[in-house]
């Protein structure tokens, strides 16, 4: 990657804004959506912090310059621009990166769980959420041109598109984010209320979010994916959390 990182760059000056997450509950899924987003169930919350954005490329140079595993596509003039979203890292390796990032810094960062990403994209509403982070339809882009159809051949940069209330952006659109729990498809109907974690085993890791890979870039706030924790795809990014 080129970049114009120095050697005197410090994890604290690359570390993204964390935004302040209000605790509360919600019913979490959707009867309307996926059958993995059901039953609607309710959850409770304690306050937490989000990354503002994803992880950017310059972000993560730090890590590999230290040592951690370069992504799958770290020298393609496609991926490796600095304000993208790091993207093509494993569940894996963006564990390590919480892990080394939280020696540098002091601060306990983490994967956010599916239940405080989902809490989080609709903006920490216990009432009637958006479909979507930003509101109930994609936004234009350009006349007659929704984000939804944006025509894309990489990611945009991390803060680019729409923010939501609690003023984060790339929710939903642009970069799947790994989540912190295992994946199961009929979790919900066992979901503990109190801050749930996710299955304690499993063979897929959650994602949550749309991508710019696909013919329909958004996703709604509720909806799920995941894939194994080994995979390195070129739409998977992540971004951090961390308890308050």
């Amino acid at each position: 990657m080129r970049s114009s990182l120095s050697s005197s760059t410090s994890p604290h000056e690359l570390l993204p804004e964390l935004i302040a997450i209000p605790g509360g509950t919600f019913l979490m899924g959707s009867e309307t959506g996926r059958p993995d987003e059901r039953p609607v169930h309710q959850v409770t919350l304690r306050p937490f912090r989000l990354a503002r954005t994803p992880v950017t490329n310059a972000q993560y140079a730090l890590f590999v310059a230290a040592g951690g595993t370069p992504p799958r596509f770290w020298d393609d003039p496609r991926f490796n621009a600095p304000a993208q979203p790091v993207v093509a890292v494993s569940w894996d390796e963006a564990v390590a990166y919480c892990t080394w990032l939280a020696a540098q810094t002091g601060l306990p960062l983490r994967l956010p769980t599916e239940a405080e990403w989902e809490w989080a994209a609709r903006g920490a509403r216990a009432d009637a959420a958006p479909r979507y982070p930003w509101g109930n339809e994609p936004p234009e882009v350009a006349p007659g041109l929704s984000l939804a159809h944006l025509p894309m051949d990489r990611p945009a940069p991390a803060n680019a598109g729409p923010v939501n209330p609690l003023g984060l952006l790339g929710l939903g659109w642009n970069v799947h984010e790994w989540c912190s729990d295992w994946y199961d498809p009929a979790y919900y109907a066992v979901s503990p209320t109190f801050d749930p974690r996710g299955p304690a085993t499993g063979a897929r890791k959650a994602s949550r979010g749309g991508a710019w890979r696909h013919q329909i870039k958004v996703s709604r706030c509720t909806q799920r994916s995941a894939i194994p924790p080994h995979f390195r795809y070129n739409d998977y990014s992540f971004r951090l959390a961390a308890d308050v």
